[in-house]
């Protein structure tokens, strides 16, 4: 399990600064102000950071960047980390500046002299957010990034304000190391062990097995996994913080390794497959930050856990399965096959837990890439105030999303000749079909989202907060929604 870094608030302590370790960093205005902290290292480095901040280098650098003074003369420190910002910035921009001094400090122990700048706690997500690497399955195990301390001038009162935020720093490492393991390590079955371990931090749940799926008539799940050695499961996670309210639902799509079934994918790219667990990913990280900060909030996570493998057991193309909501599903392609997983746990949080709104998600279609790329989720809604909320949510947290169109008229691209739907409706407005085949699983009087994260689940390169992988997306923007519409804090 990757841990975030150490994290300390304290305050300054001026004449120490000579001797620290590591890598020392100090905020300076555009125009080269400094606070007491910046003038002392100004004084140590013999005049070095001055001449910096007057140099045409520094000058043309963006808000949010950070210039390297390496081995500063008469100092203990590797280097004086120079952040261009304002004093007043919105926490965006402050979480990107201190993701930005995580990359410029690299693995060292981080010293921040943040005086009174108001976004610390914002700066300090940012900081522990980028310093992740994802080395269970080296030989050497990696060197791990250095602890991280913010030199304020209230440290009670921010690290109060940054309590919650390292929190949720942990379930998005959470969601990271699930979505980047290897599926001969990250099976249903280790999956479902991983999930049950979160009762240790008060989580109620429950692992249901194929069994007590067959009796539930999940039909449309059970056939995606029935192809695998690894048992098909749906794991449910409550988090009742919140006496007796009715809760707000999410859930995930949990298929650990997506061969394509019989309908076999190319070779090419196939290994990102360990991947389309992504959904169920996000649900397992936003548990673990609720239970963490003791969200004052009623959710519920449930999963679907199965593998999509082409044996002789294996659903066959023309097939036709019957949901756990009575509906029958004609399977014209096997790699459309998280929308069947989807489809009877959507139908099961509805029936069992009556939510007072629901939020799927799902890395579902390689279309939605096609139109939004890898900057945000494809955010489909059956209700306005929820999708506003959401997309309000996502801003705040820097977590990009799009909403897209959820027509009546998509519904006959997946009208079927023999059953009552099929599961694709071939090429044409893909992601969308998807989502209006989740939305027949969905009761009329049921506000609802669903996420196909597809795109931004994990990325070949380094995003804004994450080296290339996992981003663990979708986790903040869910929190933050929580705490706007469900959280009686």
């Amino acid at each position: 399990m990757t841990r975030p870094s150490a994290t300390q608030f304290c305050e300054i302590d001026l004449d120490a600064l000579k001797g620290l370790s590591g890598k020392i960093a100090c905020l300076a205005t555009p125009e080269g102000g400094l606070d007491a902290a910046g003038r002392r290292l100004n004084r140590l480095s013999k005049g070095a950071v001055d001449r910096a901040l007057g140099s045409p280098a520094w000058e043309g650098l963006n808000a949010g960047d950070v210039m390297v003074l390496a081995y500063p003369a008469g100092m203990s420190a590797e280097a004086v980390l120079l952040l261009k910002t304002e004093r007043r910035v919105t926490a965006q921009a402050a979480r990107r500046a201190g993701a930005k001094l995580r990359v410029a400090a690299g693995k060292s122990e981080l010293h921040i002299c943040a005086g009174n700048f108001a976004r610390s706690a914002d700066l300090a997500l940012g900081v522990v957010l980028r310093g992740y690497e994802f080395g269970d399955h080296k030989s050497k195990t990696p060197e791990s990034y250095g602890s991280v301390t913010l030199y304020c001038s209230k440290p009670d009162e921010i690290a109060t304000k940054a309590a919650p935020l390292l929190a949720l720093a942990e379930g998005v490492f959470f969601t990271r190391d699930l979505v980047n393991a290897p599926a001969n390590v990250l099976t249903t079955t280790s999956f479902a062990e991983q999930l049950s371990d979160l009762a240790a931090l008060g989580v109620k749940v429950e692992v249901l097995d194929e069994p007590a799926l067959e009796k539930l008539g999940m039909r449309a799940l059970l056939g995606v996994g029935q192809g695998s050695e690894s048992p098909s499961k749906v794991v449910v996670m409550e988090w009742m913080g919140a006496g007796d309210a009715q809760p707000f639902a999410l859930v995930g799509k949990g298929v650990v390794f997506d061969t394509g079934g019989i309908s076999l994918k190319p070779a090419a790219g196939m290994e990102d497959m360990t991947m389309d667990m992504g959904g169920a990913g996000v649900v397992a990280g936003v548990m673990k930050g609720l239970a963490l900060r003791k969200a004052r909030a009623n959710v519920v996570g449930l999963v679907g856990l199965v593998e999509n493998m082409p044996d002789g057991r294996a659903q066959r193309p023309g097939d036709v399965v019957v949901s756990m909501k009575g509906d029958t599903i004609e399977v014209i392609n096997t790699d459309a096959e998280g929308r069947l997983v989807l489809a009877d746990v959507l139908w099961y949080a509805q029936e069992r837990f009556a939510p007072r709104a629901m939020i799927n998600l799902a890395t579902l279609t390689g279309a939605i890439i096609i139109g939004l790329g890898h900057d945000n989720a494809g955010v489909f809604a059956n209700d306005d105030a929820l999708c506003a909320a959401f997309l309000k949510a996502a801003k705040a947290e820097d977590e990009g999303a799009w909403p897209m169109p959820l027509d009546d008229s998509y519904d006959d691209l997946i009208k079927s000749r023999i059953a009552d739907i099929k599961n694709t409706g071939g090429r044409p407005a893909g992601s969308i079909t998807a989502a209006k085949f989740l939305q027949r699983f969905v009761k009329k009087d049921m506000p609802w989202i669903h996420l196909d994260i597809a795109g931004v689940a994990s990325i070949a390169k380094d995003s804004k907060y994450a080296p290339a992988g996992a981003t663990g997306w979708g986790v903040l923007a869910l929190d933050r929604l929580i705490q706007d519409m469900f959280d009686e804090g």
